[in-house]
């Protein structure tokens, strides 16, 4: 039987600081070097938050234990690296877990059952594990390969795949083990997905991988019986659900029962074949979790309270357009309420006792999976990255002011040149687009609008909260704004016909509705007006600036 150490082989690619990157290394070198790389590239995002909770984190944070207190993680964080003594224990923790880093074991493989078989000793291609690839129900749009074709996967490759299953696989029916009494028929029904599945995944993101994985850490006490699961006995066919015991329990959660399949190849050792199978089932997403914002609804009727549940992304949405959650460090119970991450809310703490510098250069990823048909396929792969002001996720700020009411202005912008186009389609005899279907005009502003808000982003880290420098921005922000606005907004004036000149009459309710050209523009004026009152009265002291220009060259005398 083959064997493949994850500690000291090399599968995982670091990208050292400034440069691309470019070979392979181990688990060990990774980790004791990680102020040198400045992440860990991966194959798709969502690849990202299953290594860093799935390995890296849980590995630093076992090793090390958590910070008792803010004090404690600042001088952790102050080091800008692991220090020698730190380096040294995490390369014993390392030596003293390796029989269950091997990734081909035949008593313990790592994340996986030793010798799981169906009934009928089936397996199923690699690609099952492969969110991107055709599987089974399973079959991306636009996919140039289909179940039929091979995809052997390389020791390394493997290994990052099986992370991701185990954080993101889809629901709907699996394989049923051997030795599974809950298994019927050869299959098991009723799974649901990864647990990352149910979350709008947020990573806080430092200079460093150095950096990001103690920005991964929360800070307090860690529960003696909180292991991570190559710390626990090695997991059987026999899945259960259950809550979990802790952070390190959740983050590494064996959501599947799997076994890789190895065999040796004209090219070298690979997996072609796999066998999943159920596994563990959260009885519920602990309150405690750290790596999605929340939102509150009203309970069902015969209910009373509020139901709190993590917040998804929604595709096709820029994570800035959800700013008001991501800056939510103060809970919001009402309904439609929403409270950001437990690590953004500790990064505000941080950075309010000084521990972390004002214009400290945080990304924020925001990654996610879009599934789809009972949550049996993947529809699609979201993600972002912005840059994230620390002085904004403190909400008695101007900082934090000013970044909700910018991104409630670009939304503002969106709406005014959707009711223009309601308006000027009205005008001519025809119904507006319905939201939910076609392409509104008011995306395109938001598409101008996106590179605007981001430098601005960009830009408020660096003003200290100071309130000149803030409306001097946001100033500036206003009347990029409102010319990219009306870039948009006259594309559509300029498609005007003679119907939309004259308008039409439309009665709704007893009453009469007057539609044409003049009015839905001078609509369109005033809604910009009241979105942007900075640049409308620039606008104003300019014109009254050329006014008096004018008044007095019609006066003066002849020389």
């Amino acid at each position: 039987m083959p064997t493949y150490d994850l500690i000291d082989s090399p599968w995982l690619l670091p990208r050292p600081r400034g440069e691309a990157a470019r070979e392979l290394r181990s688990l060990r070198h990774t980790l004791l070097n990680a102020h040198e790389y400045d992440s860990v590239e991966v194959e798709v995002s969502t690849q990202t938050p299953a290594l860093l909770r799935h390995l890296l984190v849980p590995i630093v944070m076992d090793a090390l234990g958590r910070p008792a207190d803010r004090a404690e993680w600042a001088r952790r964080f102050a080091n800008g690296r692991f220090t020698e003594q730190q380096q040294q224990a995490i390369g014993d923790y390392l030596d003293e877990h390796r029989s269950r880093f091997d990734l081909f074991s035949e008593e313990a493989p790592f994340a996986q059952v030793a010798g799981l078989h169906t009934a009928k000793q089936e397996t199923k291609g690699a690609a099952l594990l492969v969110a991107t690839a055709a599987s089974g129900n399973n079959v991306p749009l636009f996919a140039t390969r289909t179940e039929g074709d091979p995809l052997p996967l390389t020791p390394p490759e493997a290994a990052r795949w099986l992370l991701h299953a185990h954080c993101w696989d889809t629901a709907g029916i699996k394989s049923g083990a051997a030795d599974d009494p809950l298994a019927k028929a050869g299959k098991t029904t009723g799974n649901v997905t990864g647990p990352l599945g149910y979350l709008g995944v947020i990573v806080p993101v430092g200079r460093t991988l150095f950096e990001t994985l103690m920005l991964n850490i929360p800070i307090g006490h860690q529960p003696a019986d909180d292991l991570p699961q190559w710390r626990r006995p090695p997991a059987t066919a026999q899945w259960r659900s259950r809550a979990a015991t802790g952070l390190l329990d959740l983050w590494t959660w064996q959501s599947r029962r799997i076994r890789l399949v190895p065999e040796e190849t004209d090219k070298g050792l690979r997996v072609c074949r796999v066998v999943v199978c159920a596994g563990d089932r959260l009885e519920s997403i602990p309150e405690w979790e750290p790596h999605t914002a929340w939102i509150f609804a009203k309970a069902p009727k015969g209910a009373t309270g509020m139901l709190r549940r993590p917040r998804r992304h929604m595709a096709g949405k820029a994570a800035w357009r959800g700013m008001a959650a991501l800056l939510a460090a103060e809970r919001q119970d009402g309904d439609g309420g929403v409270e950001t991450s437990v690590l953004l809310s500790q990064l505000a703490d941080i950075q309010a006792e000084g521990f972390l510098a004002f214009d400290y250069p945080l990304q924020v990823q925001t990654i996610g999976i879009v599934y789809g048909t009972q949550s049996a396929v993947v529809e699609d792969i979201l993600f972002d990255s912005i840059p994230l002001p620390i002085a904004g996720l403190r909400t008695k700020t101007d900082t934090y002011t000013t970044l909700v009411q910018v991104t409630e202005q670009a939304e503002d912008l969106a709406r005014a040149v959707n009711d223009l186009s309601a308006d000027l389609r009205r005008a001519r005899g025809a119904d507006p687009i319905p939201w939910d279907k076609g392409q509104r005009p008011g995306e395109f502003v938001l598409h101008a609008l996106d590179p605007l808000v981001r430098r601005f982003l960009v830009g408020v880290r660096a003003t200290a909260d100071d309130p000149e420098l803030l409306e001097k921005g946001r100033a500036a922000w206003e009347e990029l704004a409102g010319q990219r606005t009306w870039e948009v907004a006259e594309k559509l004036l300029a498609t005007a016909t003679g119907s939309e000149f004259a308008g039409r009459v439309v009665k709704k309710d007893n009453r009469e509705y007057v539609y044409r050209l003049a009015s839905a523009e001078q609509n369109f004026r005033q809604r910009v007006r009241d979105a942007l009152p900075r640049w409308a009265q620039a606008v104003r002291d300019r014109r009254g600036a050329h006014s008096d220009q004018v008044a007095a060259s019609t006066n003066a005398q002849p020389v």
